[in-house]
């Protein structure tokens, strides 16, 4: 019983870690005179992206790979059918040229990477089907390509949103605040990925199902928060950018971390989520020119949101 308590504990210490070092290091930031939007970029994304991080991180050193592998396909996947789907029916979300035809197709890029590098033993006859340290480092790569695009967009226009009021703190409370930060994120990622793998041993189910629902779910908690508010605030933009900016890390930077750590192994059962996140992604795109151009509309969010509890629905019968 403790164990499920300290679990669902885990997620509050998790968000609220995120957090306070997000908000601590951008104000060190700040103070050192670094840009907002630098800030945003690198910071502030990172710092939505920690919760899949860290749980990815504990998944790896404990060897839990269904949830390591789980965790980030099933974010990926809310994110954009359920996170996308609530936020464009908050207000129908227009996405700008560049998200479409670059950002978009990048994250597509992404999920087909990982589909190669995990199915290599099929594919190219290789000895084995996981994600190994190499391919860590070709996904880190990949990422720092994305973070080199990132910037050469910032040097071309001053003027790319960013949703974060940037408070500055003494340098004291800013140091305590990542301290406390870093802390709550460790505790509540050990808690997490402990309680994901005592519940699935309870009830008979496979890591790799509470990683793609309960751990994902909760883990894209910070992504749904700023995509509904940026929504609410009619900020398409930021609601959009951080859901595929999200699934970009989740892939590129997570994923290239977590296999650097420790190999990760492989089920070939989870290659069908890997083409729900494709299809997903593949939808998203085509949705730009469906119904009015270039715009998420509301009865389009609502069909991505009863897609998401239909695969739901699924995991769980599939069990």
């Amino acid at each position: 019983m403790l164990t499920y308590i300290l679990f669902l504990i885990g997620f509050v210490f998790l968000i609220k870690g995120a957090d306070l070092l997000v908000d601590g290091s951008s104000s060190l930031a700040k103070r050192f005179k670094i840009p907002d939007i630098v800030i945003g970029l690198t910071i502030v994304a990172l710092g939505t992206s920690a919760p899949e991080l860290i749980v990815n991180i504990m998944a790896s050193f404990k060897g839990a790979s269904g949830i390591a592998i789980g965790n980030i396909l099933g974010s990926n996947i809310a994110n954009i059918l359920l996170i996308l789907g609530i936020s464009s029916i908050i207000f129908p979300l227009v996405v700008k040229k560049a998200t479409i035809w670059k950002e978009i197709p990048f994250s597509l890029l992404g999920v087909l990477s990982l589909f190669l590098l995990v199915n290599d033993e099929f594919l190219f006859k290789a000895n084995s089907s996981f994600l190994s340290r190499f391919d860590g480092l070709l996904l880190l790569l990949f990422f720092g390509y994305f973070i080199y695009y990132t910037f050469s967009i910032v040097k071309k226009k001053k003027d790319i949103p960013v949703d974060e009021d940037i408070k500055i703190h003494s340098n004291l409370k800013s140091s305590i605040y990542i301290l406390v930060g870093l802390f709550g994120l460790a505790l509540g990622g050990s808690w997490i990925v402990n309680g994901a793998v005592v519940m699935a041993s309870n009830f008979g189910v496979s890591q790799s199902l509470i990683g793609l629902t309960i751990v994902a779910v909760g883990t894209s908690l910070p992504e749904l928060a700023t995509s509904a508010v940026a929504a609410f605030k009619r900020k398409p933009d930021i609601a959009v950018g951080n859901v595929v900016g999200s699934n970009i890390f989740n892939i590129f930077w997570i994923l290239g971390i977590s296999s650097l750590i420790r190999p990760i192994p492989f089920s070939s059962s989870s290659n069908f989520d890997i083409f729900v996140v494709i299809g997903a992604t593949i939808v998203l795109f085509l949705v730009m020119f469906v119904g009015k151009k270039k715009v998420i509309e509301k009865w389009q969010g609502v069909l991505f949101v009863l897609t998401y509890v239909a695969y739901i629905a699924f995991l769980v019968i599939r069990g």
